[in-house]
Order: C-alpha cells, then structure tokens, then sequence
C-alpha cells in the first residue's frame, strides 16, 4: 500500500483530472473589471483621510486574487509537499467547481489537506 496524501485519494476517488482543476481555478481567479473598481475604492479610502469609513461598504467586497492554480502547486499537493494557505482555498474553490459541474456535493478544506498544526506561543514569564 502507498502513502497517498489525502488530495490525491480524493481526486482518485472523485475521478477528478488535475488540468480541469487547473481550467476552473483560471475562469474563477481571473481579474475582471469590478475587482479593479473594488480595489481603487480601497486605495481611494485610504488616501483620504475620513474617507476610511464612508467607503466601507463600497469595498467590503473581496476582489478576486487574479492568481489562478497552477499546474506546480497541484503536483505539489499531490505529492504532499508544503502549500500556502491562499493556494489551498484556491484549489478548494477550484474542485467545489468541478464538483459543481459534476452535480456533486461540494467539500471542505479538511476533505482535501491535512489540518496545519498551529504553532504555539510562548507564554511571557513576566
């Protein structure tokens, strides 16, 4: 028996093609013009002094990342090795996407990778 990490027995499982991944994540990450006016509205507030608070609302959205997936941090994933936390939500979205399209019931993040121990804090000994 080999030491499959939990994504790849998932994708095994789901009979899920990486490059379908990877073509979500593009369509889904992608830059489009609301997520420019979205992060013009957040530089603006911040330029003005009281505007901090009035634009709020205006730019309480999240503007996509415009990184997609790529084909390197999938078989990095696959194969286990260390991925940053953005890349693994983008992944998730990514096969939520799939699975979408498949008519399928969507997935957690604890579906796909290993929970990330914590580090712990040191206690100050004051």
């Amino acid at each position: 028996m080999t030491m499959a990490t939990k994504i790849a027995d998932f994708f095994a499982e789901k009979k899920l093609d990486p490059r379908r991944i990877i073509a979500a994540s593009r369509i889904l990450e992608k830059f489009h013009p609301e997520d420019r006016k979205i992060r013009l509205a957040k530089l603006v507030a911040r330029k003005s002094e009281d505007g901090g608070k009035k634009k709020e609302g205006e730019a309480a959205k999240k503007p996509r990342s415009g990184r997609p997936v790529t084909d390197r941090a999938i078989k990095a994933a696959l194969v286990g090795k260390s991925v940053s936390g953005p890349m693994k939500t983008r992944i998730l979205k990514a096969v939520n996407r799939v699975l979408e399209q498949k008519k399928q019931d969507q997935v957690e993040l604890g579906a796909l990778f290993e929970p990330t121990p914590r580090p712990k804090k040191a206690k100050a000994s004051e």
